[in-house]
């Protein structure tokens, strides 16, 4: 087993398998005009996933606040992810469940919502802990976060090199979190993130549909305007 201190620079940036897609993390606040700024968003451009992470909220109300939003997500294909409760996530039928590391086994998750859903697992900067996700059959895993973030503290703060060292090695996709904007999202394409997890470059833009076409300019190797 590789250990995590290990050295990564023997594990160049892979040739992509696919372009990096965006992945886009609610903002804390889903209510109010917040489904219309979720269509803005997704009708501006690619978007692969869109994950419902809303802190201390009774489930119910956010089973309520959801619903919506998982229609949106469905009438544009694109997988509706929710985040650390697996049973939120067998209750709303949605695509899969993202789970932190204090949030759930992927094991207990696949037992639960089914062979087709998508659980991911964050791993922070552990290539220890991802390799356990794989092995417990995850279907990504998130690393990071990668530059400062206010969404979600954290004292993990990995390599870009962790990106070229797990694509080089395994065919699980790995997303790329935390502080991630147009501006210095490429070297992160570049490293082999198959995609980049954004919040607050797109929900603290007052137009969330320009954000997300320069986000996509960046993913397809365009400089950012």
């Amino acid at each position: 087993m590789i250990e995590d201190e290990a050295d990564l620079s023997a594990f160049p940036p892979p040739e992509r398998r696919e372009q990096c897609q965006l992945y886009l993390i609610s903002s804390q606040d889903v209510g109010g005009n917040f489904s219309d700024r979720l269509k803005a968003a997704l009708s501006a451009g690619p978007v692969a996933a869109f994950q419902l992470r809303v802190k201390g909220i009774d489930q119910h109300e956010l089973a309520r606040l959801a619903e919506p939003l998982q229609r949106i997500c469905a009438d544009a294909d694109v997988a509706f992810i929710v985040n650390d409760s697996i049973s939120l996530a067998k209750r709303l039928d949605a695509d899969g469940v993202h789970l932190g590391q204090s949030d759930g086994d992927a094991r207990e998750a696949r037992s639960i919502l089914g062979p087709t859903k998508q659980i991911g697992v964050t791993c922070h900067a552990s290539r220890h802990l991802a390799m356990e996700a794989g092995e417990a059959g995850a279907d990504y895993v998130a690393f990071g976060a990668f530059y400062p973030t206010t969404t979600k503290l954290s004292e993990h703060r990995p390599d870009p090199a962790l990106l070229s060292w797990w694509a080089s090695l395994f065919e699980i996709p790995c997303v790329a979190i935390g502080g991630i904007t147009p501006d210095n999202a490429a070297p992160l394409v570049t490293a082999g993130a198959d995609f980049v997890a954004v919040c607050n470059a797109v929900w603290g833009s007052d137009n969330p549909g320009a954000a997300v076409r320069r986000f996509n300019e960046v993913l397809r190797g365009e400089p950012a305007n």
